[in-house]
């Protein structure tokens, strides 16, 4: 009898090409001979070899998976906790926020709020938090409050609301930016006081305004609803006011400082 013929190492790697692709394995489709080579300098086992390859699959789809969340997540710029200088603004606790940061008030559905001045940072934070928060798995929106509430009317003229809502309901995380900028009369209010409540209980909230809730009176005119409103984003949850100094202008004195040093 004939010994079975052995294939050429370029059909090997070509039938390792189409199964990848049928396999829907990119990562181990680009990088198996280099993964090969390594484990044969290593004198790894096959198992070795096998484990190697699928640990190197497993890594890639955990950060494909990452970067879908984090598109899907709208932040409007990347910004990373390591990037927020907190000595250039001392009334935000870095225990605090690095606590935050791991995810548990995400896990137990508590709501979060930044109270401060413009330039004190809130809108870094949130979008710092919330890209940590994709990244550990969660599914995160972020939204400015006078794009969700103009977003919620149209979809109510297009009898839509309910869809939208619920949309905005299955995130683990949904952010709202900017909230007391803007006033909103009392269809814009209750439109977004459903969505609070559609989420309610169920999933984390977070919110930046500039405004201290005692003079949320002038965004939400109708003083019940906005009772209702501040009860809701503050119930079980944290409360981090980030101060009247501005952060921007403090971060870029020290920089220019720093430049000239």
């Amino acid at each position: 009898m004939s010994s079975r013929r052995q294939p050429t190492e370029p059909a090997v790697a070509a039938a390792i090409v189409a199964g990848c692709r049928t396999l829907r394995l990119p990562t181990i489709r680009s990088r198996f001979a280099e993964i090969g080579a390594a484990a044969e300098r290593e004198q790894l086992t096959y198992l070795g070899f096998l484990a190697e390859l699928v640990m190197a699959e497993c890594d890639d789809r955990t950060v494909r998976r990452a970067q879908r969340r984090m598109h899907a997540a709208g932040f409007p710029r990347p910004k990373r906790l390591e990037d927020f200088d907190f000595n250039a603004n001392p009334a935000v606790n870095p225990a605090t926020i690095h606590q935050l940061a791991g995810g548990d008030w995400i896990r137990q559905r508590q709501p979060l709020c930044f109270i401060g001045d413009s330039g004190t940072g809130k809108s870094h934070l949130l979008i710092a938090l919330g890209t940590a928060a994709a990244e550990h798995g969660y599914r995160v929106r972020y939204t400015l409050a006078s794009k969700l509430v103009n977003e919620l009317a149209e979809a109510a003229d297009d009898r839509q609301l309910s869809r939208t809502i619920a949309r905005y309901g299955r995130v683990d995380l949904l952010i709202i930016d900017e909230l007391g900028y803007l006033s909103l009369d009392r269809r814009g209010a209750e439109l977004l006081f459903e969505v609070l409540t559609e989420r309610e209980e169920k999933a984390s909230i977070a919110v930046g305004s500039n405004e201290p809730f005692s003079s949320w009176t002038s965004t939400f005119t109708d003083p019940r609803l906005c009772a209702a409103i501040v009860d809701r984003l503050t119930y079980n949850g944290h409360i981090i006011e980030t101060g009247t100094t501005s952060y921007r202008l403090a971060h870029a004195r020290r920089r220019r400082t720093a430049d000239r040093d």
